[in-house]
């Protein structure tokens, strides 16, 4: 039970990252990106080509993964979602998953369909206390961990955190107090092609790396964010552990194929019973 508990922590983190990313982006630009699961996975492949490729650290190939995201999906923005400011939901909605589908053949066709893996050392698990871990679910344990404590003082102790806030709350008064939008948007797409390329390329050290990795993650981030309160991180970050710990303890009376129904259940759960998510806000109609 510990381990399945151990397990199930494991696997929120890598949700945690790219949710954070979801719910910064849900609530500067008010529209559910579909496409960041091609994010996460553009990431992986990124620097899958630097370390493998190219032949740097896998650690200078994460940042430098990040870097080349930022700069793809800025480029999205600019193309794509600026030319759409405005419009309704399910508009943002349909671009965002054109964007998926685009990002995702762009993969194919550079790296083709077979599963990759990064050039890394093979390490015994370690043993503590009965439980078993290995390198990868430390990395992955400090990195989501230093992650989210950086996102967390850029959001709560910088003036981009407070405009960024601003933006969110009421992107017409913030351009009267002198807040671009459209610098907060472009930071924001920032933050967010580095918390996705992170958790492509723990993902891709944890597992193996495919054009799917990243759709695999789609049900359970939507699930993690709408569970925690669309549009507030720190409900993202709780939505997702909720989420990895119960998927890891359905395993027990499931298969693991059926995993992901898990989070399937939760996203139905949630909107019947509290649609606000648990640390969100109910909206107040006037």
């Amino acid at each position: 039970m510990l381990q399945i508990l151990l397990n199930g922590i494991v696997s929120g983190l890598l949700v945690a990252l790219p949710a954070v990313a979801l719910s910064l982006t849900y609530g500067v630009l008010n529209f559910p990106n579909f496409a960041i699961g091609s994010m996460i996975t553009f990431g992986a492949y990124i620097a899958l080509f630097f370390n493998v490729d190219i032949g740097v650290s896998l650690f200078v190939a994460a940042g430098l993964a990040a870097v080349g995201l930022a700069a793809v999906a800025l480029l999205i923005d600019r193309l794509v979602y600026r030319p759409l400011r405005g419009a309704d939901h399910v508009t943002l909605l349909v671009a965002s998953i054109g964007v998926y589908f685009v990002l995702e053949n762009v993969v194919r066709f550079l790296f083709g369909s077979d599963i990759r893996g990064y050039d890394v050392t093979v390490a015994r698990p370690h043993r503590w206390m009965g439980l078993r871990v290995n390198n990868e679910q430390i990395l992955i344990f400090v990195v989501a961990f230093l992650a989210m404590v950086i996102v967390w003082f850029i959001l709560m102790r910088t003036p981009f955190g407070r405009a960024m806030r601003a933006v969110s709350d009421n992107p017409d008064l913030a351009d009267v107090r002198g807040i671009s939008r459209n610098k907060v948007i472009a930071l924001v797409w920032v933050i967010a092609a580095a918390l996705c390329s992170t958790a492509g390329v723990l993902i891709g050290m944890d597992g193996i790396i495919d054009p799917l990795m990243g759709w695999n993650y789609v049900l359970p981030l939507f699930a993690a964010v709408i569970l925690g309160g669309i549009g507030n991180p720190l409900g993202a970050v709780l939505g997702a552990l909720i989420i990895g710990i119960v998927e890891e303890m359905a395993t027990l009376v499931l298969p693991t194929t059926y995993r992901q129904a898990v989070s399937f259940v939760i996203i139905v759960l949630v909107l019947l019973l509290r649609p606000h998510g648990l640390l969100g806000k109910p909206r107040i109609s006037r």
